[in-house]
């Protein structure tokens, strides 16, 4: 055998139990009590007293995305090198078309800019517009890229978004296609409405965002996604749902059988609108859409994360700069929105969550991993540690204490959202497709192919 786990934990959704975890090559061979075959492995790993996880899958990061500010902050390589210090093993990017660009040539450039990334990568493609051949083009995503999921937005209507006729179009065919559609929710029209009254206003930048993007918008959209996806039978993937009223109608349509997958991300489970109410400069890492919530949402989303109604927790990973922001100190319109996360998605559910008892440590790998292989065609051979597996693993130190700061993070950022928040656990080891490119936090990685 090439590695040796041996002592730890081992955590799988239905399951935590001691055993030794052997891996040859890019795969995981055998699972349980192994100690004789150590000599015979070239890397033994000592995972006394840590627990032994399946590498993290994020379904949710913007990598070196293009805006008038630039692009954001972190490319493929350095957001994917901060992801594997978090213990993320695998990540899910986006295609955005520019106007005209047919999808299949949108992605065939879109992965090889993620060439450079030093974890797994797969891509959901965004119809940006519906035209007469967007049936053809989705089909070549799907039958010649093996792509299994599309995004839409039903925000950002001058740009990238869809009106509900144009998604329920996109639906009827991904539901053709055997598809996931993924859907950013807040009401567009309305949202552009707001955005162009309080730019107007006398109101601090961060103050008009927040108020710009209310819940209620939100819930809406989710409620217009929702009753398209049952008319079209198309399988609906919520993105980064934030608001109570939104995790209501979730429920009541799992509840009726419908296929609809929700997720949630740590910053709106940890941070609220207090965020916005400061000088502009301190505020503006935190702009990003949807908008921090008032803290009674956050209660709402723990026990949706506890009961099931969740189902996902991503980043949606798009840092940008503190010069970059300063483009919107006077406009709200100008500033780019997002965050960086990739990092600390893990270490904040398992602080946060698994440590004060919201969530148990099964539950936790079924957040951070296996959901999203099952929603996204990756398991079993990601999301599980059993043999046959992927060998992409995590030795977690659940006692190393630590805090977050944008002095020591990894991400390519001048801010840090998490700024001074502290937590426990580490990746002390992350093993990717059967080679060791974190050891003791210290990153051994190089580039490999997509």
């Amino acid at each position: 055998m090439d590695i040796l786990i041996k002592n730890g934990t081992v955590v799988n959704v239905d399951s935590s139990f001691k055993a030794d975890v052997a891996v040859l090559s890019d795969k995981i061979v055998s699972v349980g009590r192994m100690a004789e075959g150590a000599a015979k492995a070239s890397k033994v790993i000592d995972a006394s007293g840590c627990l032994v996880l399946p590498g993290g899958i994020d379904p949710h990061v913007h990598m070196q995305i293009p805006t008038p500010a630039g692009p954001s902050s972190d490319d493929f390589l350095s957001g994917s090198r901060a992801a594997l210090m978090g213990g993320t093993t695998t990540l899910f990017d986006f295609v955005t078309p520019a106007p005209g660009e047919l999808l299949p040539a949108a992605l065939t450039a879109r992965q090889a800019e993620a060439r450079a990334a030093l974890t797994n990568i797969f891509l959901h493609v965004s119809p940006a517009i519906w035209r007469k051949t967007m049936p053809n083009e989705m089909a070549e995503c799907v039958e010649k890229f093996h792509t299994r999921s599309f995004k839409c937005y039903l925000a950002y209507l001058d740009t990238i978004g869809l009106l509900p006729e144009a998604l329920e179009k996109v639906m009827r065919e991904a539901a053709r296609l055997n598809a996931t559609v993924l859907v950013h929710c807040e009401e567009g029209k309305e949202v552009a409405r707001l955005r162009e009254k309080y730019a107007e206003s006398n109101l601090p930048v961060a103050t008009a965002h927040y108020l710009s993007r209310p819940p209620q918008l939100e819930a809406q959209a989710v409620d217009t996604a929702i009753q398209l996806a049952r008319k079209t039978g198309c399988k609906l993937y919520i993105v980064h749902v934030s608001a109570a009223e939104s995790l209501a109608l979730i429920a009541k349509a799992q509840a009726a059988g419908q296929k609809v997958v929700a997720e949630t991300c740590p910053q709106y489970l940890l941070l609220d609108e207090q965020k916005y109410h400061q000088p502009f400069s301190e505020a503006a890492p935190y702009i990003i859409s949807p908008p921090l919530r008032k803290a009674e949402h956050q209660q709402a989303l723990w026990k949706a994360l506890a009961d099931g109604t969740i189902q996902t927790i991503g980043s949606d990973h798009c840092p940008f700069l503190l010069q970059q922001k300063m483009a919107g100190k006077d406009d709200l319109r100008k500033i780019p929105n997002g965050a960086g996360g990739v990092e600390h998605r893990l270490l904040l559910l398992y602080t946060y969550g698994v440590l004060t008892g919201k969530i148990t440590i099964n539950r936790f790998v079924e957040l951070t991993s296996t959901n999203a292989a099952r929603i996204f065609g990756l398991f079993p051979n990601k999301g599980i540690l059993a043999p046959g597996a992927d060998a992409d693993i995590v030795v977690w130190n659940p006692e190393k204490a630590s805090i977050i700061s944008r002095h020591t993070h990894h991400q390519h950022c001048d801010s840090n959202i998490y700024e001074g928040m502290q937590t426990k656990g580490a990746a002390d080891y992350v093993v990717l497709g059967g080679r060791v490119v974190v050891e003791a936090n210290k990153e051994k990685t190089t580039p490999s192919p997509l």
